[in-house]
């Protein structure tokens, strides 16, 4: 739904013109898989497929929900929204809690939010792994930080937006999603530090393009086995301090010292552990490949992950897999991997300038052909960060 239709149905809805206009795009992440909560650095990028919001602030302490989407509606009140119910006292749809965990962090953090009347919709397929919930977040947190003049920075609101999805949706996400929705440059991944925070853009490899294929198996995120990863990344690192008592985190655990101690972790947690700390070294050598506008080196470092994530860590299944492999026989194409979280969604690739088109049909036939699944294939673009402005 584009601009003009979106605020012609608030006008629908609501019987009055909106007032503000909310946009925070998806991401996808091109290096750097499961490390975020690992204190890795990630190299995502935000996309040119966003949520838009159209709202209008109200006297009233109520937020009126419109998901056009899904077309569904609820609302719920400010004064009592940490109950997680609406107006008559039932529970807020599992959908919803996006939306009132950002104003329930928001108001756990000391400022006062006005109530909204407002109609939303998005162009980031949910559960494709391309962030569908953090640009949710990000977007209401843009809104309410524009309407309300609150002066939060945008990682400031990134990290209370993560803080809304760790604890009231209940999922142990890092901060990569929220940051990339927030934080975008147009043209460039973006270099990110989940420790120290520090961050900078890099240009993506010239005569490049990223195509994202999602290859039609979707996945909830709260249903895999995603917490279960993280607990293992935790428990590696309690039973590796017994040989390095001063790391805090798998980044601190460098390839070298893995090799010498994972051998007395049990198996599973081994396999994790590995991945992250591999992932992390291939992050840092992609941002070299980067700075030198070495195409080919980064398209190794993706491939490579993209092994990893299916043989160690183990969040990959076949219909990614058939997409990485297929796309690493075509002409043009630099390096492929699953993004996300994984369990299904989507595969990101790096493809020569002048075979996207060809790329993006044959890659496309081939799935088909293979797996009997129809997977959506585009062309993405870098896009800057989310965005509010007064109508």
């Amino acid at each position: 739904m584009d601009r003009a239709s979106l605020l012609s149905t608030f006008y629908q809805t609501f019987a009055v013109q909106a007032e503000i206009l909310a946009r925070a795009p998806g991401r996808v992440n091109l290096l750097g898989e499961h490390v975020d909560y690992n204190d890795g650095a990630v190299l995502p990028v935000a996309i040119d497929r966003s949520v838009l919001i159209a709202a209008r602030a109200t006297r009233q302490d109520i937020v009126h929900l419109n998901a056009l989407d899904l077309g569904k509606r609820a609302s719920f009140s400010l004064s009592s929204v940490e109950k997680k119910e609406d107006l008559a006292g039932q529970p807020l749809p599992a959908w919803a809690h996006y939306p009132a965990g950002v104003a329930w962090s928001l108001q756990q953090a000391g400022y006062a939010l006005r109530g909204l009347d407002l109609v939303y919709t998005s162009e980031v397929p949910i559960g494709a792994g391309l962030s569908s919930s953090a640009a949710v977040e990000v977007g209401f947190g843009m809104l309410w930080n524009s309407l309300c003049d609150l002066g939060i920075s945008r990682l400031a609101l990134a990290q209370l937006c993560k803080r809304a999805e760790n604890d009231y949706v209940g999922l142990a996400c890092g901060l990569m999603d929220q940051f990339a929705s927030a934080c975008g440059v147009a043209g460039h991944a973006l270099y990110f530090d989940t420790r120290s925070l520090e961050w900078h853009p890099l240009p993506l490899p010239s005569g490049t393009a990223v195509v994202i294929a999602d290859s039609g198996v979707r996945r909830s995120l709260k249903e895999s086995a995603y917490n279960e990863r993280r607990q293992s990344c935790e428990q590696a690192v309690e039973l590796l301090r017994k040989y390095l008592p001063a790391i805090q985190s798998l980044r601190d655990v460098s390839p070298t010292e893995f090799a010498a101690y994972g051998y007395y972790l049990p198996e599973i947690v081994q396999r994790r552990a590995e991945h992250v700390i591999k992932e992390i070294a291939r992050v840092n050598s992609a941002v070299n490949a980067l700075q030198r506008q070495d195409a080919a080196a980064f398209g190794a470092l993706m491939y490579a992950g993209h092994v990893s994530l299916r043989d160690l860590y183990q969040v990959s299944i076949p219909a990614l897999d058939a997409l990485v492999e297929i796309a690493r026989r075509l002409s043009g194409c630099l390096g492929a991997r699953l993004t996300g979280a994984g369990f299904g969604g989507c595969t990101v690739n790096l493809v020569e300038d002048d075979r996207v088109q060809m790329f993006i049909e044959d890659l496309k036939n081939a799935y088909h052909r293979q797996t009997g699944l129809q997977a959506q294939v585009y062309l993405c673009q870098a896009s800057a960060g989310a965005s509010a402005g007064w109508l």
